[in-house]
């Protein structure tokens, strides 16, 4: 079945940086639009960033220019880089895979990770 296992997550102070991981597995990996959400207490879940087959991305403006969303076909493994890190990126971040394969992450996400927590102080 559909694994996705985060790692990564931690405390750090505001202007630092983290790398988020995403262990993949029970599926093709490289047939889906993969990505990463956040929540934080109290707010909805938001889309942070996602990746595409071809390896083309989207980022929401909150994060824009500050974090990297990247796949490695060859060990199932999707990242996030995130740098110049704000109190406002504390969040449980999760990784996701869409629902169906192909290029498109136009049909939403359907399996989630356990998530791993983000803390960020300023």
């Amino acid at each position: 079945q559909v694994q996705l296992v985060e790692s990564g997550g931690g405390s750090v102070q505001a202007g630092g940086s983290l790398r988020l991981s995403c262990a993949a597995s029970g599926y093709i990996y490289s047939s889906y639009c993969m990505g990463w959400f956040r929540q934080a207490p109290g707010k909805e879940r938001e889309r942070v960033a996602s990746i595409r087959t071809d390896g083309s991305t989207t980022y929401a403006d909150s994060v824009k220019g500050r974090f990297t969303i990247s796949r490695d076909n060859a060990k199932d493994t999707l990242y996030l880089q995130m740098k110049s890190l704000k109190p406002e990126d504390t969040a449980m971040y999760y990784c996701a895979r869409a629902m169906v394969d192909g290029w498109n992450c136009g049909f939403g996400f359907g399996y989630w990770g356990q998530g791993t927590q983000v803390t960020v102080s300023s």
